[in-house]
């Protein structure tokens, strides 16, 4: 797979930390460039800086619950990286709650990012198919969408998460004719930022302590999910289109 990203171009949606990144970082690390969006601040600049010395890689700052910064970004995207294709939705936010907890702001912040992701999608697409050399895109779905857990109480996380799982079938259906393949991965529990609000020694405890939901016995990484994304936008999956990756430590397949 050394050679399947050289002279490519990723845009990554939410791709400052975590599974986005990683994945930027390994097709940048195999010839390809990268075009990162989140949100504006040093945790952007870092993403970017870091990139950018092993190849090509650019920023677009955006708050992806901004309308008016999601409009932006579309605008630098289409005027600026047209020659994009390939794409990772990874943008994501995890606030548990139980259902009768949930506030309003916390369910319009997961709708807030399906609607950022499917207009920014819509825009990479169009370049895509005005390039006309076809495109690969991938989703970063969740396991959740498929299957609840009572430990982890998360009807609005669960509820955006199923909704770009069947984003990603109609994209597949729609996108075929155009040498798009779009698919998703949807992880269980994976070590990522989206912890770090977690006091250090809280964090290492919650983790350890959900290991053992995997059949696998660990939690995933970053770097679990990035190559199986990578394997999907890949030559190597040039026949897969609108599939859902449990890339879950065998969760699906059965829970201890």
């Amino acid at each position: 797979m050394a050679t399947d990203f050289e002279g490519k171009k990723i845009a990554v949606i939410g791709g400052t930390s975590g599974i986005g990144f990683k994945t930027a970082e390994d097709v940048i690390a195999v010839g390809g460039s990268a075009v990162i969006v989140g949100r504006p601040g040093r945790k952007l600049d870092d993403a970017v800086a870091s990139l950018s010395g092993s190849g090509s890689a650019w920023s677009i700052a955006a708050d992806l619950t901004d309308w008016d910064q999601v409009v932006e970004a579309q605008k630098q995207l289409a005027e600026n990286h047209s020659d994009t294709t390939l794409l990772v939705n990874s943008a994501g936010l995890v606030r548990l709650a139980t259902f009768v907890d949930h506030q309003l702001a916390d369910y319009d912040s997961y709708h807030d990012l399906n609607r950022a992701t499917f207009f920014l999608t819509q825009t990479v697409v169009r370049g895509m198919i005005a390039g006309g050399q076809g495109g690969a895109i991938v989703n970063v779905g969740a396991m959740w969408a498929h299957q609840a857990l009572a430990a982890t109480p998360s009807s609005a996380f669960s509820m955006a998460k199923a909704g770009l799982h069947a984003l990603t079938h109609n994209l597949a259906i729609e996108l075929a004719g155009e040498g798009i393949r779009v698919n998703a991965v949807a992880p269980a529990v994976t070590d990522t930022p989206h912890f770090d609000w977690l006091p250090a020694d809280q964090r290492e405890a919650t983790l350890q302590q959900m290991a053992g939901l995997h059949p696998l016995g660990r939690v995933g990484t970053a770097q679990d999910l990035a190559s199986a994304i990578t394997f999907l936008l890949s030559p190597a999956s040039s026949w897969i289109t609108g599939a859902i990756l449990n890339v879950d430590g065998g969760v699906m397949a059965g829970r201890n």
